[in-house]
């Protein structure tokens, strides 16, 4: 046997796990097979693979990580046994197919360690496989130019598997190209605010084409910068070179007439590039309808440009014989009436062809513009009347029977979910997928402190989102303008040091500000101007602004770089700093005006002001503005966002999440000035920093549920699309069919949560309606006993020291507590219903419960207002607001208190917790965090619901935190119940009301 060289190795190891595929087998006979040819006499032994890993063999390594990391990310395959993908069980179960030894598998963890981060979930109907990896594998040249393409900008091995995941996800829930009935389905994915949403539909469209989708058209925004920024990411992305130049010769200019891209754009030669026209290579080739420059105007060659040949005349486009020989047609469309127009009427004149034709129509940010928004109320008796974009979209669906609809949104509470029945809408009747937060995703976790168990003093820029990069703007402070425009030129400054110290300078090419304080076009030419005259009087090249600089270089970024960037290059004095400084003044200052406005919505409008961040080089500069800068715009570079709002005009969730987004090599540097006074009407004031932290807070939970809920339970989905707007009603009770003669058809009827904490928040605004909930919890006051209980949380990843709290303690009997809870009033009335049908089944129907251990916490010394309740014992009152214009409170158990519940439950899953100072509890008892809660923003206001120590029961909110043990459940393991209201249309999503 030779000694086998690391080249030859790896080409064996290439061509044997070529042909394992998705499917880990025992390696060693594959290889054998890969290098009976031309290295018959080659060592194949597991010693001699182990030593190139453990040199750190690049290509090698680079090779098995791919692999590993696929099968890893590989959700539901047969061979896995049931091991959850991206899990130390799952990486067990490949490397048993494998048939490693243990050597090998500790050097491959080493290299190629399990990346346990969140998958997608799937909410689903049932549908009918056909998206097989066989099949996927077949047939995969574009999804294969895409990924290297991505391999190239530097994307991770997981987050490619990731990828690959979840747009397969979406492409078998879609119909089978080839079938011979026609059939449309339609879909929901929801991402992150500015998360890459785009780099999924790109694989989505990628892997369609590949699997045989002739027609994609993708809607890509209302402005011609936006859709203009999605047909360039696709042209270079996906479509590549050969498409695009068409047999045009590079050195031939006068071929070249006409084609975009070659000569104006200096990122041509980073395009896609497949090696040759991909109709020669065996594939098929893309043809373009939409160019950068050019939206759809008409069929170029008129109804020429959609004739396909068919190699078979006799059989449909769809059938196999003609569908995988046939060109694919790609066009970037803009939501415009005109546009749209055109391409329906065009259409229409093709008329059979397009019954064979399969289409996929990829509609970005699909809550806006796309959806039904005229007032049912006016619409005429049995006619649906439609906002343009909504009633075209709905004729091009209706042009194309075999057209697949998948929609691309950034949050869970679209309004695609309002008017579920009416089957020419968008609704996603089919499947909803909810994006995994992508890693290294700057988002609501990253500038908020949520469920974070370390007290207020003593976080600090490495434990605080919100110290390392929250600035609150108070009526104390001033407007600190001044102070976040020196943190966007120090930030600059510090990216430019960076660059020249080592840090790659692509993330730094653009760097912008983001001013937004008004919804008025007169403000923010008035704030454009104060901001224009506050750059020139800053002094930022005299010794007075250099002064104030390294102050805050010094109390600002140096602590927070230090705590979190400490990988990264830093000046080590103010001084060392300083030519940074002056660079990047004069990049801001560039052609005298730092300051760009940006608060138009018309294509000619963003024209002329010239912001179009794929072809102007470098962007450095304040842009002030907000509510008028369109969805799906992203601000590239964005470091420093200063956001008040003195209207009582709700900004969108996107408009306030502009902050948020990928943010490489400058991740320590983003701050955000956000009002924490901000005057909200008359006599009143909001904190935008607490009512975004509690929008988000809202989404989080939802995404929570979804993802409990889509764990199949006996082969069949717990949730369906269908099932989703009541679902989303408990978290918005405005949602409605939006039709007034018409119901959801599906009920939630039981939220079961073995383990798990139930936490409602509606309580009543009416003092009557309190008085009587807190007489109806008067008689297990009782169990509460005199003296207080310590209980200790130990040190965690929030802290590194040991917490504790005391509270008053007692246990009640299941039944107690069920009669209680069975008897309160809500402000939305049926609000609770589905948790109290979970628990009045732990009597021994569902589960077993004999008890509850009631914990009444008590507040710190210094702050604890105590009074007795209906002369119970004395009680520590507590402070809670209503969220913003909602009904309901925020959070209301606090982080600690949930901890230490969370702790008893979790310990007496196997065994009880022995006696002692936290309590004793089996595991058949529940734990109730039981809180008098006194609504208001102030101290004062609790100490007002109080008098010779008796509290009002009319200004007592009697609030709770149930959390049920986790033997709570049912032998099926399902964890929600809907029913239909009308079981004859059990698959129709909204029913008439005289139906039921």
């Amino acid at each position: 046997m030779s000694e086998t060289t690391a080249a030859a190795l790896l080409e064996i190891h290439t061509s044997a796990l070529a042909g394992l595929g998705s499917n880990p087998r025992h390696f060693a006979r594959w290889a054998a097979l890969a290098a009976d040819e031309d290295y018959p006499d080659a060592d194949l032994s597991e010693a001699l693979f182990h030593s190139y890993l453990v040199r750190g063999d690049e290509a090698l390594t680079a090779l098995w990580r791919r692999h590993l990391t696929a099968w890893d990310f590989a959700e539901g395959p047969h061979w896995a046994l049931g091991a959850p993908a991206r899990t130390d069980e799952r990486r067990a179960a490949v490397y048993d197919r494998l048939r490693f030894g243990s050597d090998l598998c500790k050097a491959l963890d080493e290299v190629a360690p399990v990346a346990k981060l969140p998958g997608h979930t799937v909410i689903t109907r049932e549908f009918t496989p056909w998206y097989t990896p066989e099949r996927a594998a077949a047939r995969s040249f574009y999804w294969a130019a895409y990924e290297r393409k991505l391999r190239a900008k530097g994307w991770s091995d997981a987050a490619i598997a990731s990828l690959d995941e979840a747009s397969r996800a979406v492409v078998e829930r879609l119909t089978d190209p080839e079938q011979a009935p026609a059939r449309q389905a339609k879909g929901l994915v929801v991402g992150y605010v500015q998360s890459g949403k785009t780099a999924n539909f790109t694989g989505v469209a990628a892997k369609a084409i590949d699997a045989g989708y002739r027609l994609v058209i993708v809607l890509g925004g209302t402005l011609n910068l936006l859709r203009a920024q999605t047909q360039r990411r696709l042209d270079m992305e996906l479509i590549g070179q050969e498409n695009i130049l068409r047999g045009a010769d590079l050195a031939d200019i006068d071929s070249l007439i006409g084609v975009d891209y070659v000569g104006d754009d200096e990122d041509w030669p980073a395009f896609v590039q497949h090696g040759g026209r991909p109709s020669a290579l065996g594939a098929f080739d893309i043809e373009r309808l939409t160019t950068r420059d050019k939206d759809y105007k008409s069929l170029a060659q008129g109804i020429r440009a959609l004739e396909f040949e068919k190699r078979e005349p006799t059989r449909p486009l769809h059938d196999p014989a003609n569908l995988h020989h046939a060109a694919a047609r790609v066009m970037v469309v803009k939501k415009n009436k005109s546009v749209l127009t055109k391409l329906v009427d065009d259409l229409k004149q093709i008329r059979g062809l397009l019954g064979e034709l399969p289409a996929l129509i990829i509609d970005d940010e699909s809550d806006q513009a796309s959806v039904n928004t005229l007032d049912p109320k006016k619409w005429e008796q049995g006619k649906t009347d439609r906002t343009a974009i909504n009633g075209l979209i709905s004729r091009l669906l209706k042009l194309l029977p075999r057209a697949q609809y998948v929609g691309y949104t950034a949050t869970p509470f679209a309004n695609v979910f309002v008017d579920p029945g009416d089957d020419e809408d968008l609704f996603p009747s089919d499947f909803l997928i909810s994006l995994p937060r992508p890693s290294g995703y700057m988002g609501v976790q990253d500038f908020h402190d949520l469920d974070s168990a370390t007290p207020p003093s003593e976080r600090t820029y490495a434990n605080s989102q919100e110290k390392a990069h929250v600035r609150g703007i108070y009526e104390s402070t001033g407007d600190r303008l001044q102070e976040a425009m020196d943190a966007f030129v120090l930030a600059g400054a510090l990216k430019l040091y960076r660059a020249e110290h080592g840090v790659p300078d692509g993330p730094f090419r653009h760097h912008t500000m983001l001013v937004h304080q008004s919804v008025r076009k007169d403000d923010h030419a008035e704030l454009a101007l104060q901001i224009n005259s506050m750059w020139h009087g800053a002094g930022y090249s005299s010794a007075a602004g250099h002064e104030r600089l390294a102050a805050a270089w010094a109390a600002d970024f140096t602590p927070v770089s230090d705590s979190r960037a400490s990988d990264l290059p830093a000046p080590a004095s103010y001084e060392e700093l300083r030519p940074y400084v002056n660079s990047a003044r004069q990049l801001i200052g560039s052609g005298g005006q730092p300051v760009i406005i940006v608060n138009g919505d018309s294509d000619r409008y963003f024209e002329q002001l010239d912001l179009d961040f794929d072809r102007t080089p470098h962007v450095w500069k304040i842009l002030v503005g907000g509510t008028k800068l369109s969805r799906g715009f992203t601000v590239e570079g964005l470091t420093v966002t200063y956001y008040r709002r003195t209207t009582q005009q709700a900004d969108t969730l996107m408009q306030m999440g502009r902050w948020f987004g990928f943010r490489p090599g400058y991740r320590d540097l983003v701050r955000l000035y956000i009002g924490r006074e901000e005057p909200f009407g008359r006599n009143k004031y909001v904190d935008l920093y607490e009512a975004y932290e509690a929008v988000c807070r809202d989404e989080e939970t939802f995404r929570e549920q979804l993802a409990q809920y889509s764990v199949v339970v006996d082969g069949k989905p717990q949730l369906t699309p269908m099932q989703i707007p009541p679902l989303v009603a408990q978290h918005l009770p405005s949602i409605r069919p939006s039709a007034r003669n018409k119901m959801f058809n599906a009920e939630l009827v039981e939220i079961r949560s073995p383990g798990r904490p139930i936490e409602p928040a509606a309580y009543p605004v009416s003092g009557a309606a309190l008085k009587r909930n807190t007489e109806r919890w008067r008689p297990l006051l009782d169990a509460f006993g005199p003296s207080p209980v310590a209980f200790k949380n130990p040190p965690d990843g929030s802290s590194s020291l040991e917490r504790s709290f005391e509270a008053l303690t007692g246990t009640v009997p299941h039944a107690d507590l069920v009669g209680v809870l069975s008897q309160l009033e809500w402000e939305r009335p049926g609000h609770f219903n589905p948790h109290l049908t979970y628990l009045s089944q732990l009597d021994g129907t569902l589960a077993k419960v004999d008890d509850w251990l009631l914990i009444s916490p008590r507040l710190a010394a210094n702050t604890r207002v105590e009074a007795r309740v209906l002369g119970s014992v004395p009680l520590s009152l507590v402070r809670r607001s209503r969220q913003g214009d909602k009904t309901a409170f925020g959070r209301i158990a606090s982080v600690e208190h949930r901890v230490a519940a969370q702790r008893l439950i979790d310990s007496a899953r196997s065994a009880p917790t022995p006696p002692g100072q936290e309590g004793c509890i089996g595991p058949a008892t529940g734990v109730a965090l039981l809180y008098p809660v006194v609504e208001g923003d102030s101290h004062g206001h609790v100490q007002a619901a109080v008098r010779n120590g008796m509290a009002d029961p009319s200004k007592i909110v009697m609030a709770f935190t149930l959390i049920p043990p986790t033997s709570a459940v049912s032998g099926d393991r399902r964890l929600v119940r809907f029913r239909a209201k009308d079981s004859r249309h059990s698959n129709d999503a909204i029913i008439p009301v005289s139906s039921s």
